[in-house]
């Protein structure tokens, strides 16, 4: 029933798949780590990538009816038994069924930590009249990439930590030329990372502005730049946003993005 797969696997370039690339765009991710555990149905029908330390990922495709995914699910915790999870990430339905399965068989319970609303952008719409340009980190500005990115735990997930602790990952997001500044007048302004590049999309994150430059348009700026460079070429641009954090999600559609569904962070305890 279930089989093991390769990165890159033909199932993550399945018609199937497909439908719901955009919202399941960090299978990609996961299933190139080669040590995650990637386990398929040899009929292509479900995915299931986790890899530890993080919540595993479950994707089943839109054809399956649901008396045969609530019979999947049920295998593929018996397949999973003594394996330890934190949660489990997929759409609403599809979290759904695996979170009653799985607490059901271990006894634990589950809760709705995060909804993510999943974005891609076709076209992009650039803001007019902001000051700036964009321009590709270098290791100079390591410090302040690394308060950046302090302020940007802070506000996505409201944990404080000190801006030293995010050092180490500033450095290695600048080395990969990764990471985009938006600059003012010689001076960095807002920041966005492209975190993930798969064969037809690029995904964005850690976009990120300081309280004293907010509401200048500055990160609608800078995103809006890295999707015009990766749009041209042939790459579409996508990210996740909180979907309780509305000022966010407006922001990402005035400069183009389209929402193409919903991914739900589960948590068991």
């Amino acid at each position: 029933m279930f089989v093991d797969f390769e990165p890159d696997d033909r199932v993550l370039h399945s018609e199937a798949f497909l439908q719901e690339e955009v919202e399941y765009n960090l299978l990609h991710l996961i299933t190139g780590n080669p040590e995650s555990l990637r386990i398929k149905t040899a009929e292509d029908h479900l995915i299931f990538a986790h890899t530890e330390g993080h919540n595993p990922w479950l994707w089943i495709a839109p054809e399956v009816g649901a008396d045969q995914g609530r019979a999947l699910v049920r295998q593929l915790v018996e397949r999973l038994k003594g394996r330890g999870l934190s949660g489990v990430n997929g759409t609403k339905e599809t979290g759904r069924l695996f979170a009653e399965a799985y607490c059901e068989n271990t006894g634990k319970l589950h809760h709705v930590h995060m909804i993510m609303e999943a974005y891609h952008c076709p076209q992009v719409k650039k803001p007019a009249n902001v000051s700036g340009k964009l321009l590709q980190a270098d290791a100079g500005y390591i410090p302040v990439i690394a308060d950046y990115l302090a302020g940007f735990v802070k506000d996505a997930f409201g944990t404080e930590n000190a801006p030293e602790n995010f050092l180490g990952y500033a450095r290695d997001i600048t080395e990969s030329g990764k990471l985009r500044l938006w600059m003012v007048q010689d001076r960095p302004v807002s920041m966005a990372n492209l975190a993930h590049l798969s064969s037809r999309h690029a995904r964005i994150n850690e976009v990120f502005t300081p309280q004293d430059c907010r509401k200048q348009g500055y990160a609608s700026a800078a995103v809006a730049e890295l999707c015009a460079e990766l749009l041209g070429k042939g790459i579409t641009p996508m990210l996740y946003a909180d979907a309780a954090n509305p000022d966010s999600n407006k922001v990402y559609q005035s400069i183009g993005f389209e929402r193409t569904g919903s991914i739900v962070d589960l948590r068991f305890q």
